[in-house]
């Protein structure tokens, strides 16, 4: 069973009274009347009831039944039908919740499928416009579009700043498996905020282009608006995510470049290491005839020789910081 978040009817700028589902048609009958209804997670019985009262089309109906479907706007006659997603991060996990909007003359519908922000901050900033509410259905339809926009904006924020986090984590200490599969899953996070804001800018373009009896022309620049802050957002998504594959691409440097270090560590004391193992294995061959054996300080000479081969290897891999 659905739940009526709230149900009114407005008139003049100013909400003449809350009312039920049943009384929604009645009332958007009236000369310079419209209701607004939000739902949360309707039933079918619902839709049907207010598709019987407000002749939605059945396909739209569909499709609100139908969770999961990308963000669009289609035209049904004079009516509206405008799918959208709003992100949420549950415990580090990005979520996106979606909401139908019915658009038509003398009412608007919004159905919720899940638990976001609450809409009924952007009924009570309406409700405190009256010149502006007073424009009716197409200025509500505005500010839902506005908020949906704007709660990209923190998500967004939130994932920028774990990103610079990471890249400062990454830049002064080892990698470490669990930073490299944050930063994956936040590129695709980054990802999934683009796919759903991209429809968004062919849904703004396309309700300055319409020509309905509820929008008016002087509502086009506040369309014209959301048009802005969308593709502002998309320009910062897609420089985040820049951002993000830039930074992988620093740690694969930054690992490729600690595995060069310490490569060349070992190639240097293998190399150190040879000197005085290639001596002793000279000296370890069963030939009769090898002079320095019968060398009173022979010993000493090679254990001599050994000591300054090492040192002037060290010296010179030192030198040239492979030490």
């Amino acid at each position: 069973m659905g739940r009526v978040v709230a149900a009114a009817v407005y008139s003049e700028g100013k909400k003449v009274t809350d009312i039920t589902l049943d009384e929604g048609s009645d009332w958007a009958a009236k000369p310079g009347h419209f209701v607004w209804i939000g739902l949360e997670q309707p039933n079918a019985q619902e839709l049907s009831n207010l598709q019987r009262q407000f002749n939605l089309h059945e396909l739209a109906i569909e499709d609100a039944l139908e969770q999961h479907s990308r963000p669009k706007l289609e035209t049904f006659g004079d009516a509206l039908f405008i799918v959208t997603y709003s992100p949420i991060r549950h415990e580090g996990k990005l979520e996106f919740v979606e909401t139908h909007i019915f658009a038509g003359n003398g009412y608007i519908i919004t159905s919720r499928n899940g638990h976001s922000a609450s809409y009924r901050s952007v009924r009570q900033r309406c409700e405190a416009r009256p010149l502006l509410l007073e424009h009716g259905e197409d200025f509500v339809l505005y500010a839902l579009l506005d908020f949906v926009t704007e709660s990209y904006q923190p998500v967004s924020e939130a994932i920028h700043a774990e990103i610079e986090q990471l890249e400062r984590t990454i830049m002064g200490n080892t990698l470490n498996e669990a930073d490299i599969v944050k930063l994956h899953d936040l590129r695709r996070d980054v990802l999934r905020l683009r796919r759903y804001v991209a429809p968004m800018v062919e849904v703004s373009e396309e309700l300055q282009r319409l020509d309905f009896p509820f929008i008016d022309k002087n509502m086009r620049p506040y369309f014209r608006d959301v048009q802005i802050h969308v593709t502002r957002q998309m320009e910062d998504l897609t420089t985040l995510r820049d951002i993000a594959s830039q930074t992988i691409e620093i740690v694969v440097l930054l690992e490729s470049s600690r595995q060069s270090i310490v490569q060349r560590k070992f190639a240097a004391w293998a190399a150190i290491l040879a000197f005085p193992t290639a001596v002793a294995g000279i000296y370890g061959m069963n030939f009769q005839n090898m002079p320095e054996l019968t060398w009173h300080y022979g010993y000493f000479g090679v254990l001599g020789f050994i000591a300054v081969g090492v040192t002037g290897l060290w010296t010179s891999f030192k030198r040239s910081g492979w030490l």
